[in-house]
């Protein structure tokens, strides 16, 4: 898979983020983007190949797998990366607009298009809602999906055509539940800084909408 639109995204964000913001950008870049790509692609890359059962009944091995992993993990933490990216194309389709809008009527509109005020801000925040807020559902879909957060070593499967209970073992546990946790905690960082991030911009907002109205009461 190529990586380079979302990474092409990712800078673009990075130019009209706060300092928060692009701390997110570097997490996701560095411990998620790049995670994927150089390692967990590799770990996963043939699990279903060795994925093993010590029986040989036809079609055992295939039920018990598509069980146990209903979703590959490789492919869900793909589509969760591109997700949790996709609401930053809102800042940059907004600071587009205001470019294109000065553009179009050939004068300065604003003093800096990307500038995070008026209804920048709005769609920022948005923007950083819609990442939480898919963040926290992939964690719990995860969750639901894999009966927690761990890979056993061995699974027991008793799943038709399977003629009895089944001991099956899957490859590189170890290995891979630490790749899980390390990915799931940059996961949680993340939405420890969009919240955080949040909160300083509604706080930022707030303190300035006070000393506006601060000074029309004083004039």
């Amino acid at each position: 898979m190529s990586w380079a639109f979302l990474r092409d995204l990712l800078s673009g964000v990075n130019k009209y983020s706060t300092g928060i913001g692009r701390i997110w950008v570097a997490v996701v870049f560095l411990f998620r983007l790049l995670l994927y790509v150089a390692a967990a692609e590799n770990i996963w890359k043939h699990e279903h190949d060795e994925f093993e059962c010590n029986i040989k009944q036809p079609g055992c091995e295939n039920v018990c797998f598509d069980h146990f992993f209903p979703v590959s993990h490789i492919r869900f933490w793909t589509l969760q990366l591109i997700m949790v990216s996709t609401p930053s194309l809102l800042v940059v389709f907004h600071v587009a607009y205001r470019e294109n809008r000065e553009k179009h009527h050939n004068q300065k509109l604003y003093k800096n298009p990307g500038k995070i005020d008026g209804g920048l801000l709005c769609t920022y925040l948005i923007s950083l809602i819609l990442k939480t807020g898919l963040e926290i559902f992939f964690l719990v879909l995860f969750y639901k999906l894999y009966n927690g957060f761990k890979i056993p070593r061995l699974v027991k499967c008793d799943i038709k055509p399977c003629p009895n209970t089944v001991d099956c073992y899957i490859s590189k546990p170890t290995e891979k539940m630490i790749f899980l946790y390390f990915l799931v905690a940059t996961s949680c960082l993340c939405i420890v800084l969009n919240l955080s991030e949040l909160s300083y911009l509604m706080f930022k907002y707030s303190i300035k909408c006070y000393l506006k109205r601060h000074m029309k009461k004083q004039q």
